[in-house]
């Protein structure tokens, strides 16, 4: 039996590239940053990041598309796989990229920036949006029970319905 497989926490490095292929694929390609921390021989801490590239495809390569930014924090889950092409130079090349399948993600917009596509927002008001705009308009979450203060409560075993 054989396994490839590979789960990754990160911060986006570039704001995803959508497009349509030939034939009709929606593909999103971006960069996941990983960091790693050590304290060497010395007892000095280390730190070394790694770069990943990400290939989503179909309805995953829109939602990446939409929702992701430079900056954000995501968990992306996917395999491994190398593709291998020549250069108009001849020189033969390979990229090894993670095909993904799953992908959360783990903040929230940041400030200025839309909750729904990741890139810079401007406030129109409820309902309204520009002239001849064919953009959505986009609401504000509302807030969780939780930033409402709500999570302060006591949870009792009887309470919780399974």
């Amino acid at each position: 039996m054989d396994l490839n497989r590979s789960q990754l926490i990160g911060n986006v490095t570039r704001d995803p590239e959508f497009r349509t292929t030939a034939t009709g694929q929606n593909v999103c390609t971006f960069g996941v940053a990983t960091n790693m921390q050590w304290t060497d021989q010395q007892g000095q801490k280390q730190q070394r990041a790694e770069f990943h590239n990400i290939v989503a495809w179909g309805k995953l390569a829109e939602i990446c598309h939409q929702y992701l930014g430079k900056g954000r924090r995501v968990f992306v889950e996917g395999r491994l796989q190398t593709r291998e092409w020549e250069a108009q130079d001849g020189a033969k090349k390979n990229r090894t990229e993670i095909v993904a399948e799953n992908m959360i993600m783990l903040d929230r917009a940041p400030a200025g920036q839309s909750p729904v596509t990741g890139h810079p927002s401007t406030s129109f008001g409820a309902g309204q949006s520009p002239a001849g705009s064919t953009e959505p308009v986009v609401e504000p979450l509302p807030q969780s029970p939780m930033e409402k203060g709500v999570g302060d409560q006591e949870i009792r075993v009887e309470d919780i319905p399974f």
